[in-house]
């Protein structure tokens, strides 16, 4: 309260400062998820990539221009399933196009190079360069959704034993790797009720809401996500959220229903 009286400002201004100053590139606004969300069968953490990538504003019209990107992005990049075979004649037609895939790259000893996996596009065994599970080893331990540039060209004298697909540039959307200390930094500004507060919100709940005893039942729901071994067992009727928390906080968690 000390904080509000001094500065004339809220809790909640007082977080999104800390937030920006420490964390600027690395948050964003929850009700821009939920409206894209809507219209959009793609996984939250990959819109908010995006959306952290093109909407990292407070200025309004910045936001709009960026939330528009972000729904072009998805509208021509976004590779549906039961749309592949379209996406990869108009790979085949232009000579190159950008998708948002699920990549899975693995070693083949054989010939001694990495190959990648598209999930939704459905092709295997697409030749990419070492420095890619190289820099993002999670590539190699299930894969992570990426932006891949895609090329293509079709040359006689290779087509028994290659593809004509090449992969020009890979960009990871998922966070490939963790940075902890950088965390732990950027956590010494707030206090423990402002990191409450951000932990709330980071799962779309506003803790403004919420009496103090139920934000900490809400953050006792995510300890499997932090700890190992931890057996937890919710009681509810359907479609109260019981799963919802961990099929769409993270792309780690695994809901066997």
């Amino acid at each position: 309260m000390d904080n509000v009286f001094e500065t004339g400002k809220s809790s909640c201004e007082i977080i999104k400062d800390k937030l920006r100053q420490h964390f600027d590139g690395k948050i964003v606004r929850k009700d821009l998820t939920k409206k894209i969300k809507e219209g959009a069968n793609v996984p939250i953490y990959v819109l908010e990539f995006l959306l952290g990538q093109y909407c990292s504003s407070d200025d309004d019209e910045v936001i709009k221009q960026g939330v528009q990107n972000v729904k072009r992005i998805l509208a021509d990049n976004f590779v549906r399933p039961d749309e592949a075979q379209k996406i990869l004649s108009r790979l085949r037609s232009r000579g190159s196009h950008t998708v948002i895939d699920m990549i899975t790259v693995n070693l083949n000893m054989r010939d001694n190079i990495y190959q990648a996996d598209f999930s939704n596009l459905g092709i295997r065994g697409i030749p990419i360069a070492d420095e890619y599970p190289e820099k993002y080893d999670r590539l190699l331990c299930g894969g992570i959704w990426c932006i891949v540039q895609l090329s293509y060209e079709y040359i006689e004298e290779e087509k028994k034993n290659g593809t004509p697909i090449r992969i020009t540039k890979l960009t990871p959307i998922q966070m490939p790797h963790i940075d902890i200390e950088d965390l732990k930094q950027g956590r010494q500004a707030f206090t423990k009720e402002e990191w409450l507060e951000v932990m709330l919100r980071s799962i779309g709940m506003e803790p403004d809401e919420l009496s103090y005893r139920e934000k900490w039942l809400l953050l006792t729901r995510m300890l499997p996500l932090v700890e190992n071994n931890f057996n937890f067992c919710e009681l509810g009727p359907r479609s109260t959220g019981k799963s919802h928390l961990y099929k769409e906080i993270s792309p780690n968690s695994i809901l066997v229903s």
